[in-house]
């Protein structure tokens, strides 16, 4: 039978963060120098969760040393790497590779210093509320199920728990306090899933400004008579 979510997470699940950080980059990491993906992963764990870097050190080396056999294979409990681009037989010495790099991380100290997002998983990763409010209601699918932007942005507000919506300006704020360049807002927006262009004549900075005044004001409530209560 298939892993547990809880036994998966135990041996496997700091793992598969290093592993997805990977999506859409190269895995070029050398004994001298790790990858951008690697780096990425690094910025964002010692700047949120520290203590995971250990964990993921000994995940990563104990599966380099004993991968599935045979019959968890046939069972179904592992847990299968996602591509990434390299021979099967150099997976093995790659994650002891990234087992190594993060542990002289940890031993020496050495911590990217802090920066804007590099690759599609640093930006989910650290803006997950936010990628959740893009990629949710404003796909290609956008025009079809609302009027405009302000109506997805009124969906999302109504429908979604004030603490979320509250993370959501949190985010939206980190993001802005970046001072990014207009293109890097633009980059900034499409990693974390929007497929619309922002609404004319507001550039993707100025629309998430916007996005993020109109979340924070107090939501207007109704009486009976549709006029504002007390």
């Amino acid at each position: 039978m298939a892993l547990t979510p809880l036994e998966h997470d135990r041996r496997y699940g700091e793992l598969d963060q290093v592993v997805r950080a990977y999506a859409g980059q190269p895995a070029d990491d050398t004994e001298e120098k790790p990858s951008a993906a690697l780096t990425a992963y690094l910025r964002h764990t010692w700047h949120t969760r520290p203590w995971a870097l250990a964990v993921a050190e000994t995940q990563l080396r104990e599966y380099a040393r004993n991968p599935p056999g045979r019959l968890k294979v046939r069972l179904g409990e592992f847990y299968a790497l996602p591509d990434v681009g390299l021979p099967d037989g150099e997976i093995l010495d790659w994650l002891t590779l990234l087992a190594d790099h993060i542990r002289r991380s940890v031993e020496e100290g050495l911590v990217p210093p802090p920066a804007a997002p590099a690759t599609h998983w640093e930006w989910n990763a650290r803006f997950p509320e936010l990628a959740q409010f893009l990629g949710g209601w404003f796909s290609q699918d956008m025009p079809d199920e609302f009027a405009d932007h302000d109506a997805a942005v009124d969906d999302y507000r109504t429908t979604t728990d004030p603490h979320l919506v509250a993370r959501l300006v949190g985010e939206l704020r980190e993001l802005l306090a970046l001072h990014l360049e207009e293109s890097d807002h633009a980059v900034a927006v499409a990693e974390l899933g929007m497929e619309v262009e922002p609404p004319t004549p507001y550039t993707p900075g100025g629309w998430l400004a916007l996005t993020a005044a109109r979340l924070a004001a107090p939501r207007a409530e109704y009486g009976p008579g549709g006029r504002d209560t007390p």
